[in-house]
């Protein structure tokens, strides 16, 4: 495809623009060579120097990767094509477990809680930014989940609010140390704002303290750790692996740690606090800890607090003020009244998941297969071969997600969101799956 491509442009601006709308019309496939930076100067007869500036502006964007001498490529997930782009057609009938939405049963209305919200005074320019029972009931939970004190913001998700705090802090070119499997999101985020990704493993405790270790010390300048309900695999962090990771980010205090809370609210796993020392101070110097309404309250609630340093902080809400400037008062106010009458009670919506979970998890169990799922919406099930089973899946009606997504380097696996699964349908699904990985070469042992 690459051969038949004609690039145009004279300024740097333009040919990154051009490359960029090829890439996201399909015209430039993921993983196809650019030309050296001498055979496209010279085929659009402009200075090496304007190439190398448009290269450089696509590997900032997050549409292209360089390796030395092996040259420039399209990065095999470039930024104008989003990990959930890649869906698999749901067939009539099929039952689509891809997604790994909360269940909408669980999610408590919204319209009395928005009327609510409606009636408070308006807000116009120039007025704090953030509604102070919001704050007050956000920095309760922290402290007593024995978080760090820090300064607070408000952002519009947890996904916003690490973009805000990486953009903050670190460089281009700099590396974030990302969980493999992790959020597709996360691992679609950091190139696009001209960061490198460093996969670190992951077990069903949270990330591995000695490659975390590995990392930091390769260069990595940030880490960013899923609490509970790490997506894909479910994992949450025991005080173990928390006060393995302390150690290590103590003895690294220039890291950037960000803590992604997101399933707070809907887990039954305590929360482990890696930011704070156990003694009053922090592991690190730049820290921040998030918290996003969207799985226990609602994804269309766009609100998250952060809480973190005052440095970090600062930053944060000075640039947010330049561009989004605040995150509505009115879904802030929503959110504080349907905390305020305990519209989602954490207690019921975690045993509801969990019952879905641990009914899969024996299921799959049953037929000898592996899983992992220790908390959240989601369940992770190793595969010699996602396509084929993915597919497998997909001709016996069941629709989940390929590991593809949430990949770095970890070997394959499938994703399965259990907020629509009903208990009472697990066997039915576990016996596709074990299906699926026998298949027709297989034989009968699953393993």
């Amino acid at each position: 495809m690459l051969g038949e491509y004609r690039f145009t442009g004279r300024r740097a601006s333009d040919i990154a623009a051009d490359v960029e709308r090829a890439v996201a019309e399909g015209q430039l496939a993921p993983g196809a060579a650019l030309p050296p930076l001498r055979d496209l100067a010279g085929e659009l007869g402009v200075n090496p120097n304007t190439v190398a500036a448009a290269y450089r502006l696509l590997r900032e964007r997050g549409v292209i990767e360089t390796a030395g001498r092996r040259g420039s490529r399209i990065r095999p997930r470039p930024a104008t094509t989003p990990r959930d782009e890649a869906r698999l057609p749901v067939p009539p009938g099929a039952r689509d477990l891809s997604a790994g939405n909360p269940d909408p049963a669980l999610l408590p209305p919204l319209g009395p809680a928005l009327a609510a919200a409606a009636a408070g005074p308006t807000v116009l320019y120039g007025e704090p930014v953030a509604e102070p029972e919001l704050l007050d009931g956000f920095r309760a939970e922290f402290r007593a989940d024995g978080a760090p004190d820090g300064e607070l913001a408000v952002c519009s998700g947890a996904l916003d609010s690490i973009g805000r705090v990486l953009a903050a802090t670190l460089r281009t070119g700099d590396t974030v140390a990302v969980e493999d499997p992790g959020w597709g999101s996360v691992l679609d985020l950091v190139p696009s704002l001209g960061l490198r990704t460093a996969g670190v493993p992951v077990d069903d405790e949270g990330p591995l303290p000695d490659a975390v270790a590995a990392a930091l010390d390769a260069g990595a300048r940030a880490l960013v750790v899923t609490s509970r309900a790490q997506n894909p695999t479910g994992a949450a962090l025991t005080p173990a692996r928390a006060a393995a990771l302390r150690t290590v980010l103590a003895a690294r205090p220039h890291t950037v740690l960000i803590e992604d809370d997101h399933g707070h609210g809907m887990v039954d796993q305590p929360f482990q606090s890696l930011a704070s020392d156990g003694r009053g101070g922090t592991t690190v110097t730049h820290w921040a800890l998030i918290r996003s309404a969207a799985k226990a309250l609602g994804p269309d609630l766009r609100v998250a607090v952060l809480t973190g340093d005052a440095d970090t902080v600062a930053r944060v809400l000075g640039r947010q003020r330049l561009d989004a400037g605040w995150v509505s008062h009115l879904l802030q106010r929503a959110v504080v009244e349907l905390r305020r009458t305990d519209a989602a009670p954490a207690a019921a919506i975690a045993a509801a998941y969990r019952a879905r979970r641990d009914a899969l998890l024996t299921g799959l169990a049953a037929h000898g297969v592996r899983a992992h799922g220790e908390s959240g919406v989601n369940v992770w099930v190793p595969v010699p071969d996602e396509t084929a089973v993915s597919a497998a899946l997909l001709h016996r009606g069941w629709v989940v997600a390929p590991g593809s997504r949430f990949r770095l380097g970890s070997p394959p696996a499938i994703r399965i969101g259990i907020a629509a699964l009903a208990p009472a349908e697990a066997p039915a699904l576990a016996a596709a799956i074990a299906d699926a990985l026998r298949g027709p070469t297989h034989g009968s042992r699953v393993t």
